[in-house]
């Protein structure tokens, strides 16, 4: 069994399979011009978009498992591990891959769109299932990006259309992704109540006390989501994000808490606070008055 195999350079998995170089940072492989190859488990260190027909049985990606739907599309950033090490066996796989180096994109849209781009971190759980058409633009785009580097000097001009190119790329996925969430936020209209019976049961099970309070790496992990992908999601459901819900959950729990009796320090503890005062901070923050000056409402009523 093959270790772990480095892609640090745009280039490198081409390479590994025959498939022409084409310009030194950007590369576009074609897998069904490759026949049967063998399997690779590697750590990126390029950014790559692979869109394909089928997928190594098996193959992981971070700690999950690849989807081998029809038509799918995962993307990876680098410092990710991917792909299924090599047992021997090879496979013919059908669909395109594009790869291009991070340092190909310094100062373009492309970096300043990074922090919109999340499907670069999203599980592959939670690849994209494309339709036949959004599949189809995706391959053309992969093919259109490929011709123009084959036949084209590498020039700053002709550089600045490929970083184009590239940009529009992700941005298609971006649109694709929006798509999906949309369809899931329908199909999954129990998401929002699975959200809540997830923080209600943290407090239920106390673990506050010992990990404070809930945040939503751990809410999306309850669900078996990334982050990434549970907060867009979310927005893409309720127009808000999951860190805003959170604190709404822990303002009404904190006003029920104080409407029973218990002291602002008591409250604090049981939320999981680690000082009163930072409870204190946050409530009025976020409730628009101290804590005390709630209280002191309730009494007058």
């Amino acid at each position: 069994m093959k270790d772990i195999v480095p892609i640090n350079n745009a280039n490198d998995f081409a390479k590994e399979f025959g498939a022409p170089v084409l310009h030194p940072m950007v590369s576009v492989v074609h897998f069904d011009e490759l026949g049967a190859i063998h399997h690779m488990l590697t750590k990126m260190g390029v950014y790559a978009i692979f869109v394909q027909d089928n997928f190594p049985t098996g193959a992981t990606y971070g700690m999950g498992g690849y989807d081998t739907s029809k038509g799918t599309l995962t993307a990876a950033s680098p410092g990710q591990i991917i792909g299924k090490a090599d047992d021997g066996h090879k496979e013919v796989y059908h669909g395109w891959v594009l790869l291009f180096d991070a340092d190909f994109m310094r100062g373009t849209a492309f970096e300043e769109r990074l922090t919109e781009y999340h499907f670069f971190s999203y599980n592959v759980n939670e690849a994209l299932q494309t339709t036949e058409g959004e599949k189809q633009l995706m391959w053309q785009l992969m093919e259109l990006i490929r011709r123009f580097i084959q036949h084209r000097e590498q020039t700053p001009l002709t550089d600045r259309i490929v970083q184009n190119y590239i940009v529009l790329v992700c941005d298609y996925c971006l649109l694709f992704f929006q798509r999906q969430f949309k369809m899931e936020s329908q199909q999954q209209s129990d998401l929002l109540s699975r959200f809540q019976r997830v923080l209600t049961d943290y407090y239920e099970q106390q673990m506050q006390f010992k990990y404070g309070l809930p945040n939503v790496k751990y809410c999306a992990s309850q669900l078996c989501l990334s982050s990434s992908y549970f907060g867009d999601v979310v927005r893409s459901a309720t127009g808000d994000n999951p860190t805003r819900i959170i604190q709404r959950f822990l303002i009404d729990r904190a006003k029920s808490l104080m409407v029973s009796g218990k002291s602002v320090t008591q409250v604090a503890e049981d939320l999981g606070f680690e000082y009163p005062q930072h409870f204190t901070r946050f409530f009025k923050k976020h409730a628009g008055l101290p804590p005390s000056k709630y209280v002191a409402s309730l009494q007058k009523k």
